[in-house]
Formats: structure tokens, sequence, C-alpha cells
């Protein structure tokens, strides 16, 4: 069989794999000492922001065509594309981590075959925490691939267990029980989650943290436990926390009405001078409204059109961009995916929101965990860029020279 056609994900990986050193490989060759771009002295003040110094092969993020692209397919193509579950809207997140392993939009077969099978084998051998489930291997490649499919596999099982020692007094997991599931639009709704959570470029925080710490040869247990530390900062993982926070307190500052625009503006107006920002508008790259943001308006459409939470994000969607310009707030005034996600959840239930983490992590591991295979097989080396004091920095730019 056909390496392409294969139902078993390794012997797709190795074949790409081969061909993908050699292109690299010849690529550098020829265009290694090619300049890209230039570099400003606000950009290295600026937390690197926008500076092209980083390989990450599984997505992209274009701020001018609005997109997050998954090796070229964006989130509406990957909705469209990838995989189901008969009868359902949402993709099947193993058939996005097939695609952004390999670059190939799966057949039923290959998800059904390869990854459903190692989650179905491997899913409930463990309900330890992520660096204590980590099992001692070499550096190599394949290892890489080897733990980072076991760690996937394991993280329902550890995110469950979380939650049951954070919410439930620590039952204990035992068996599946099928009776016990979620219905069947919250399980749209996680499906969902996961695609749009998935993967988000390199240069943010958990990404960047994961490509770090597995330049060091560190193991992906590893490297995915110090990934989910950055994740919990609240300008990364905890912000869809931080607007469900801010939403909850200006629907009771409205009494709890959700009004038109003109009947809302005021009161948001005030809140916006209170705070400096409006959490959950505004992105590090994409200048529109995030694509994340608009997949999961479009789900509470379809099924939750009248609930009051998902009415105030719509109303402010209509209203915050143009408070933000009029005001020269930001650059940037269109809602991200944090402006969303938090209302959803908390309409099905799951309103514990210290564990909304939980779930952007196991999301993110897909991303994170894909590179990470790539990375290590194509050996890419410890990342150690070069930094500057400022006074070193002003001489470099001749700042001393003038004064």
């Amino acid at each position: 069989m056909n390496a392409t056609t294969s139902t078993n994900l390794r012997d797709v990986l190795s074949n790409l794999i081969s061909k993908e050193q050699s292109r690299i490989k010849n690529f550098k060759t020829q265009y290694g000492k090619t300049n890209i771009g230039s570099i400003s002295v606000d950009m290295i003040y600026g937390g690197m922001r926008g500076m092209k110094g980083l390989v990450y092969e599984t997505s992209v993020l274009d701020a001018d065509e609005v997109r997050i692209r998954s090796h070229g397919y964006s989130i509406p193509e990957c909705q469209q594309l990838l995989p189901k579950v008969p009868g359902r809207a949402e993709p099947l997140p193993e058939g996005l981590f097939w695609l952004l392993v390999t670059g190939q939009v799966p057949t039923e077969e290959q998800v059904s075959v390869s990854l459903v099978m190692h989650y179905g084998e491997r899913v409930w051998h463990s309900s330890l925490a992520i660096a204590f489930v980590r099992i001692e291997k070499c550096f190599f490649s394949q290892f890489v691939y080897e733990d980072s499919m076991d760690l996937i596999a394991k993280l329902p099982c550890v995110a469950a267990k979380i939650y049951l020692n954070l919410y439930r007094e620590g039952s204990s997991i035992s068996t599946i029980d099928s009776s016990l599931d979620c219905d069947a639009t919250f399980t749209e709704l996680m499906r969902l989650y996961l695609i749009i959570h998935s993967d988000h470029e390199g240069g943010n925080v958990s990404a960047h943290t994961s490509h770090l710490v597995g330049s060091a040869l560190s193991d992906p247990y590893l490297s995915f436990s110090a990934a989910m530390n950055g994740l919990a900062g609240p300008l990364h993982g905890l912000a869809n926390q931080e607007v469900l926070v801010w939403l909850t307190a200006l629907h009771k500052e409205m009494g709890g009405e959700v009004s038109d625009e003109k009947e809302i503006q005021p009161t948001f107006l005030a809140f916006c001078l209170y705070l400096q920002v409006v959490p959950g508008y505004g992105h590090a790259v994409l200048r529109k409204t995030d694509p994340g943001y608009t997949c999961q308006q479009e789900f509470a459409f379809k099924h939750l059109p009248d609930d009051p939470m998902f009415k105030l994000v719509h109303q402010l969607y209509k209203i915050v961009p143009n408070v933000l310009l009029k005001q020269g707030k930001a650059k940037n005034p269109w809602p991200n995916v944090d402006a969303h996600s938090g209302v959803l959840l908390q309409y099905y239930g799951m309103t514990e929101m210290n564990y909304y983490t939980v779930l952007f992590g196991v999301s993110r591991a897909l991303g994170m965990l894909a590179q990470l295979i790539w990375s290590r097989a194509l050996g890419f080396p410890l990342e150690r860029p070069k930094s500057m004091s400022t006074n070193g920095l002003m001489t470099l730019v001749g700042a001393n020279k003038s004064g």
C-alpha cells in the first residue's frame, strides 16, 4: 500500500519526513544567508512582535487575509473537508491532528483505523498529571512521535481527573460509561472548540514555549507541561475567563436586561473608560474579526439564539469596534476567539471557569505536539536567540553618538 493512502499514520509520516529533510536541506543550501525583512528597535522591545525568526510548520496566521491556515486550510475549509461523525456538523479533532502532522486531509478510514485505535488502546491507562505520565526514552524522533501519540491519548483522562479532583471530590474513573455522555449538541461544541483552539502559529506563548523547551531535547511530556504553564497566564489561556467575568458584570450592570445597541452603549462606554481595555477584543496578528469568533457566532445562532449572554456578546460585536476606533484605544478593535468561548461553555452548564484553561490545553496539544514531531525529525537546533543590553543596542544603532 502506498504511504499516502496507508491507514497507518507512522508509515505516512515516515515517508513524508525523509522527503521534507531533503527539501529543507536544499533550501538552506541555496538561501540560508538571505535576509528576511528588517528588524527594528521597536520589535526588539515589543516582545519580538512581528519578527520572522521561527520555523513552525503546522499553521500560519495571515493578518491581511484574516485567516488561520493549517497547512493551507482555513477553519471553514477544515470544517467542510475533515471527516465527521455521521449526521454531525463539526469535524473530528483526530482528523485535524492527522492534517497537522501530515499536511494531508485524511480519509474517514485513516481517522477511524489509525487514530481512534490509538486512543482506544491507551487513553484509560493513566490518570496522572502530565509531568508524571512521561516515560523515559531516548531522544530520537521515532520516540517523540510515540510519546506524542501516547500523551494525546492520555490527555482526555488527565483532564477528566483534574475536573473530578477539583469539582467532584476526587471521584475515580474506572470504566467508560456512554450513558453519562454530555448531550449531542455540547459534544458538537467540544469538537468545534478543539478545532479552533488547536493551533495558532508558533509565536504565541504556549506554542513557543513547547518549541523552545523541545529544542533542548526535552521529551513531549516536559515540553507540553512547560507550555501549559504559559497557557495559564491571564494574557493567554485565561483570557476567556477574563471576558466572561467582564460580561457577567456588564450584564448585571444593565439589570440583567439585554437592550439594543443604542441603549447598551452608555453603559458600555462607562465600562470601557473604567477598564481602559475591553476583554476579548484585539489580536496580536489578525486585523479583522478572528475566524474562531465567527465560527462560534454561527454555532450560537444555530443552537442558542435566545440566550441572554449570547445576545449581549452579539450586541457588543456591533458596538465595540466603532467605540474603540473613535477613542483610539486599539489598532485592532475586532473580537478574538476568547470573546465568545466562555459564554458558550457556560450555556451548556460548564460554569467552572478555572477549568477552561484545561480544555484549552487539551486542544492546543494537537498543534504543539504535531510541530514537535517535525522539529525533532528535521533536527532543529537548540533555540538560543541573541539578547542585548540597552547600552549595547544603543551603540549598535548609533544612538550613543547622537547623545
